[in-house]
């Protein structure tokens, strides 16, 4: 069952599914051998299969974690486990070390995995699997170490590999437990990872790595409420790059991509750390500045533009310079978060007109005619356009 619920995700490319894949596929196949017998051949095949699955799964945690995956020292002390399973199984045979030995690497493997999950667990995303993979990993971790230490110290003992006594009974029945919810935790975490992309994709522009329309407007419209309850005041810029068009239908589309991030990392770079910004149309981006009078959004948006201007060419061998005109306008009481965008969005418009590679700052009594902005988001949020 993990083997065919990991499998559906093996294609999702959720960095450590694959391995978690390898190592469930070679968990079943070491069930399957144990299904036909316990000869001396299955049960070192058997068991060399569980050691090598157990640090698979460890691997597919750390890369699943962002943390360094594996360690020289790690394949040493498994070429070591793998000789002297073959030197207790057939030369010297010795079923209580061989038990001792592999219920040692495995409580290693998921102490480990307990460990790592719980230190590497990403602070924003909910605890919940997060913790019941370490809970899981955890108990497992301490059923086969105290089973490693009863049969390292003789305090147990067997003839034959997995004879019934009372340690192994328990051991086998606390493993029915805890490995099947460590697969659970696997999907579950897998599924975390999932969601985690598709909340970034409704949230960030996959291409600038800037706020999507969708939440800067959401955010842009919580900042707003809370301006008008304090009664303080915010300013919007509206920056559109200049002659885009020109750009893909003279270099192509791939150039115009280019240009598109090469101007979002220079706005990136130069906003504060309270402003927002976000991509809202096709070459268009919004920027929120709190706190800002429209004059002073106005002079830092012209420093913004000539950083752009003076950039360069965004196209490695080719002369595609780009450029931003601007408007701007600042919150007034009774305003929306529509209302402010339309103003600065038909002040965009007044420097296009002016010849582009310019910001305009809406004036204090409204006399420009709305942009396309202004009317979509006039009937976006029922709130006015330029026009009234």
């Amino acid at each position: 069952m993990s083997v065919a619920v990991l499998g559906s995700l093996f294609g999702t490319r959720v960095p450590g599914v694959r391995p978690w894949c390898v190592a469930s596929a070679m968990l079943a196949v070491v069930a399957a051998l144990l299904l036909t017998g316990t000869s001396d051949v299955i049960v070192a095949v058997s068991s060399s299969l569980l050691v090598v699955a157990s640090l698979i799964g460890l691997h597919g945690f750390r890369q699943f974690l962002n943390a360094r995956s594996s360690y020289a020292w790690e394949y040493v002390v498994l070429g070591v486990i793998l000789v002297m399973l073959i030197y207790w199984t057939f030369l010297s045979p010795h079923v209580d070390a061989r038990s001792a030995m592999i219920s040692g690497s495995i409580a290693y493997v998921r102490f480990s995995i307990g460990a790592a999950v719980l230190k590497y667990r990403p602070q924003e995303r909910p605890k919940y699997a997060y913790y019941f993979v370490a809970i899981a990993a955890m108990l497992g971790a301490v059923v086969h170490a105290v089973r490693s230490v009863a049969y390292g110290l003789g305090l147990a003992h067997e003839a034959t590999f997995l004879q019934p006594t009372p340690l192994n009974v328990v051991f086998l029945g606390m493993a029915t437990l805890t490995l099947p919810c460590l697969s659970v935790g696997m999907v579950l975490l897998a599924h975390d990872r999932l969601a985690d992309r598709m909340e970034r994709l409704a949230t960030f522009d996959d291409l600038t790595g800037l706020l999507a329309r969708r939440a800067f407007i959401t955010r842009a419209e919580a900042i707003a409420r809370e301006c008008a309850e304090r009664k303080s005041t915010f300013s919007i810029a509206i920056l559109d790059i200049d002659n885009f068009k020109s750009i893909n239908d003279r270099y192509g589309h791939a150039a115009g991509d280019l240009a598109l991030a090469h101007v979002a990392s220079l706005i990136a770079r130069a906003v504060r750390t309270t402003d927002i910004v976000g991509r809202i149309g096709g070459e268009e981006f919004a920027l929120l500045l709190p706190g800002e009078t429209k004059e002073n959004a106005g002079r830092l948006i012209d420093r913004l533009r000539d950083v752009v201007a003076t950039s360069g060419s965004c196209v490695s061998g080719r002369d595609v310079a780009s450029t931003l005109s601007a408007g701007v306008d600042a919150f007034r009481d009774g305003d929306t978060l529509a209302t402010v965008m339309a103003r600065a969005d038909a002040a965009l418009y007044a420097a296009k007109a002016k010849g582009r590679n310019c910001v305009v700052v809406a004036p204090a009594m409204e006399s420009l005619p709305p942009g396309p902005l202004a009317q979509e988001n006039g009937a976006r949020f029922g709130g006015k356009t330029a026009n009234g």
